[in-house]
């Protein structure tokens, strides 16, 4: 994936490092438990941030700051980060346009470890994740990592302009940060505000597939992004869109839970199976066109 030379976003906030809150004593297993638990099988976010505010209680709050001297990887991560929010948003903006609104532009967070955001305190075990109540995206970089080693998700089916090679590939990265700005587009158009109604009123298994619904969408804007940078860009290389739909497929609810127990629930899906996933980020990609998102029909 072509991504360097590109403009950066100035809407990122990089609060790693400097004094900020770290997460202590858990292994990696129970990260990739924790993640699983609250982003696959339908642990209500609000729970997760409370639990984790009892386990951070002790912790220094985080400061925001920016970090001093970034090492030649961080400031790789940053500028990737920033170069891919950068192109939502000069995707985003004439899409809005064209439906007679404006895109408010998402501020992202980089951090290490824990975070305070607008919807309470998150640990990087979460996964990376959007805040409707602060407008802001929330992604520690170690889940690339994460991506890679714990989740099969490598980069080895195309090219890279990225320097580390530990991580997930760099189209898988930039469809997660699509995704989360996914969500942000559904709340400035108000369709998160009525699933969250909606679920207030539904049984658990409704909630659940509203849920769904909502998370395949995201996976459609997401598609829809990459339709519409490429027209602007070029930015995609052989094997950038295998390695997207290999990210879908093992982030889908069936597959992460035939993963971590043997078992799979669909009544408890909240993202969507591998197949669904798939699909919508594909449609997405297709057609470059938002009216092809509908997953509530």
């Amino acid at each position: 994936m072509r991504w360097k030379g590109r403009r950066v976003s100035t809407n990122v906030e990089d609060r790693r490092g400097g004094g900020g809150a770290k997460a202590g004593g858990i292994s990696i297993l129970g990260l990739v438990v924790a993640f699983v638990a609250w982003k696959f099988f339908g642990v209500d976010p609000q729970q997760a941030y409370q639990a984790t505010q009892a386990v951070t209680s002790a912790q220094s709050s985080q400061q925001g700051t920016a970090p001093q001297n970034l090492t030649a990887e961080q400031k790789e991560a940053s500028d990737f980060v920033g170069t891919i929010l950068a192109d939502t948003e000069d995707t985003w903006t004439p899409i809005f346009q064209q439906l007679g609104v404006t895109y408010k532009t998402p501020h992202l967070v980089l951090f290490s470890g824990v975070v305070k955001s607008g919807c309470g305190t998150a640990q990087a075990a979460m996964g990376p994740f959007y805040c409707p109540a602060d407008q802001k995206i929330y992604i520690d970089t170690a889940f690339f990592q994460e991506m890679r080693q714990q989740m099969g998700i490598s980069g080895e089916q195309n090219q890279t302009e990225l320097a580390r090679q530990d991580q997930a590939g760099d189209f898988a990265q930039a469809y997660v940060i699509a995704h989360e700005v996914g969500h942000h587009v559904q709340n400035l158009l108000g369709i998160s505000g009525q699933v969250q109604q909606a679920r207030s009123k539904s049984s658990q298994k409704q909630g659940n597939q509203l849920s769904v619904r909502l998370e395949l969408q995201a996976d459609c804007f997401a598609g829809v992004w990459a339709h519409q940078n490429q027209q602007r860009t070029q930015f995609l290389e052989q094997g950038d869109i295998a390695e997207a739909m290999d990210a879908a497929e093992k982030i889908g609810d069936d597959y992460l839970q035939r993963r971590a127990t043997g078992q799979v629930v669909p009544d408890s899906f909240t993202h969507g199976s591998s197949e669904q996933r798939m699909y919508w980020f594909e449609t997405g990609l297709k057609s470059g066109d938002i009216n092809q998102c509908d997953t509530f029909k």
